[in-house]
């Protein structure tokens, strides 16, 4: 089995930053791509930005000059650093990894998610 862990939520001011991680563990041959996700009340989940095997990045508008995306490979980890946070940023975030297995099996897998908070 595979299990991605997201950490790093929390309540923050606006402006401020927080730093999310998520680990991958288990049944893991390699990693492809790697995504952060977010879903706010009441609303659909979004597409927040992904980052390839190759560390090639991509961002949300919304998000875009003020998220970043990084990854660790040795330790099957992605991160998002996010800065000059704003009370719209406030969701569930969630990781997604696309993820190869020994039994040479592709799928997607999710976290659970984390709560980011942002207050006016």
């Amino acid at each position: 089995q595979v299990q991605l862990v997201e950490s790093g939520g929390g309540l923050v001011q606006a402006g401020g930053s927080l730093r999310l991680s998520c680990a991958a563990s288990g049944s893991i041959f390699s990693i492809n791509t790697m995504g952060w996700y977010r879903q706010a009340p009441g609303k659909g989940r979004e597409w927040v930005a992904t980052i390839s095997s190759g560390s090639n990045t991509n961002y949300a508008d919304s998000v875009k000059g003020r998220f970043t995306i990084s990854r660790d490979n040795a330790k099957n980890t992605v991160y998002l650093q996010m800065n000059s946070l704003k009370p719209e940023d406030t969701a569930v975030y969630y990781c997604k990894g696309k993820i190869l297995t020994p039994e040479i099996i592709t799928g997607d897998y999710w976290g659970r998610g984390t709560q980011v908070t942002v207050s006016s």
